[in-house]
């Protein structure tokens, strides 16, 4: 990755979240807690599909897919900001910072897709019982993530070839807490106005198109059951909030930081905190504890364990 760009920069000086020794002990230990949490609760959601025969539908497949998303989008960002916070001089080279552009990229790309899945199997599964069944199968469930990983890196990387070979000959101070590129070109020794309409043309447009989707989507869930009268409008609704949640609190930094990148504002790098910390932890207790099946399929696990400790 170094060949290819002739950058006198080796390195970018991350400016982090804080600068009070106070501050920093708190985040560390707030952001430690929250990555054991994400660590933990995904996995635990994902070895739970993986184990109990009665979560081998299309819904929990997806969530486990998700879960695998939201622990590499905090594996990226996460652990490098907790030890940041810890350090004086917080630096990453130029091949660590457009790894993890690429990472985060890629990743985001994925759970939009994930997401727009999500949406439509509980589409499937409100709007038309009957045919769920036929319409979600294993087919169909591999496609949508087979989709997301190739959208994915088709996204990171079209906007990575024009990224990669600009000249950064000074500065080489970020002021957030990872790297990305409305704030990487914006450091360029060129005119990056260009580069910064490309950013926003393709991940402003793939945020904001998705998330206007997913709003749409839900919303006529809610409508299709309000028309059919058959009084789970309340059910449905309760249902579809915490997919709805995730998304907004999902898409919200996206659309903050890739629609309008002009100029950068400092604030982006607090609403991010939720993507790469607060997103990733919520899932597992969205679909944990307001889920039936999981809270069913928990006790089953339980009843195993017991079992076996006194066979």
């Amino acid at each position: 990755m170094g060949e290819l760009n002739d950058s006198m920069i080796s390195e970018f000086v991350l400016l982090g979240l804080s600068t009070s020794w106070k501050t920093k002990v708190f985040l560390t230990v707030t952001f430690s807690l929250l990555y054991l949490g994400i660590i933990l609760g995904n996995l635990f959601i994902l070895f739970l599909v993986i184990l109990d025969a009665h979560l081998h539908s299309p819904m929990y497949f997806l969530l486990a897919n998700l879960s695998v998303i939201d622990l590499g989008v905090a594996s990226t960002t996460v652990p490098k900001m907790i030890t940041d916070l810890l350090n004086e001089y917080k630096a990453i080279s130029f091949q660590g910072c457009m790894t993890q552009i690429c990472f985060i990229h890629i990743l985001g790309g994925v759970e939009m897709v994930l997401l727009i899945a999500m949406a439509f199997d509980r589409y499937t599964a409100i709007c038309k019982p009957l045919h769920y069944l036929n319409i979600m199968n294993p087919k169909i469930w591999v496609s949508f993530v087979v989709t997301g990983w190739v959208t994915g890196v088709i996204h990171a990387m079209s906007q990575f070839s024009f990224v990669v070979n600009l000249p950064f000959c000074g500065p080489n101070k970020i002021d957030s807490f990872f790297c990305d590129f409305p704030r990487i070109i914006k450091l360029a020794c060129t005119d990056g106005y260009k580069f910064e309409f490309i950013i926003a043309a393709n991940s402003g447009f793939m945020s904001m198109g998705t998330f206007f989707l997913l709003i749409l989507s839900y919303a006529f869930i809610l409508v299709t059951v309000w028309k059919s009268s058959s009084g789970n409008l309340l059910k449905a609704f309760i249902t579809l909030s915490a997919h709805i949640t995730v998304v907004v609190l999902f898409f919200t930094p996206c659309v903050f930081l890739y629609v309008w990148p002009f100029p950068t504002s400092s604030l982006d790098k607090y609403l991010f905190i939720v993507d790469f910390a607060i997103t990733p932890i919520l899932n597992p207790a969205i679909y944990t504890l307001r889920n039936k099946d999981m809270k069913i399929a928990i006790k089953r696990l339980n009843k195993r364990q017991c079992y076996f400790r006194f066979c």
